[in-house]
């Protein structure tokens, strides 16, 4: 097998839960340590190993970090990267908490750019940020018509690109 093949397979059959739960944003999520623990089994059976690289990559206006996951068999290898910033103004977070979290960040999307994790179903791609679904696209499109905002709806609720368009030819 090629290393193309190799990665392939564990695109292919890679199943990792979402353990984690987010307290304050109500969702449940997975981490890099949940990617890595759902790959072990395929280093063994295809030869391969997965490692993860990071580089400070700018400091200015911010640090960002460059993060490198990469698959290899020994001869051949595969990288995918993904580059975070470091929040220096995140509240009540010391300076290494704040590496720390981004590191954490870029790690996992580092492996998920790798693994073909796709993130429509994941914490960051499904969080609404408090806000609900809009349900009744009638009662706003009544609310529109008797003078109300658009901005006052999309402040209140998530709308779907099709909502929101039905709203604007109210």
């Amino acid at each position: 097998m090629t290393i193309n093949q190799k990665l392939a397979t564990i695109q292919t059959k890679f199943k990792s839960k979402k353990s984690r739960f987010n307290s304050f944003g109500k969702y449940y999520f997975r981490s890099a340590e949940d990617i890595l623990e759902a790959t072990k089994p395929y280093l063994l059976e295809l030869g391969v190993t997965v490692t993860i690289n990071e580089n400070l990559i700018a400091s200015d206006p911010f640090p960002i970090i460059e993060s490198t996951a990469i698959i290899s068999d020994g001869e051949s290898k595969i990288p995918a990267k993904a580059l975070v910033g470091v929040d220096l103004n995140q509240k009540g977070m010391q300076t290494p908490q704040q590496f720390g979290t981004a590191s954490s960040y870029g790690k996992k999307y580092a492996l998920g750019n790798l693994f073909l994790i796709d993130d429509t179903a994941d914490s960051d791609a499904v969080n609404t940020h408090g806000k609900d679904n809009l349900k009744d696209i009638e009662k706003a499109k009544s609310y529109i018509k008797s003078g109300g905002k658009l901005d006052a709806i999309k402040k209140k609720y998530q709308l779907t690109a099709q909502q929101e368009a039905a709203l604007k030819t109210v």
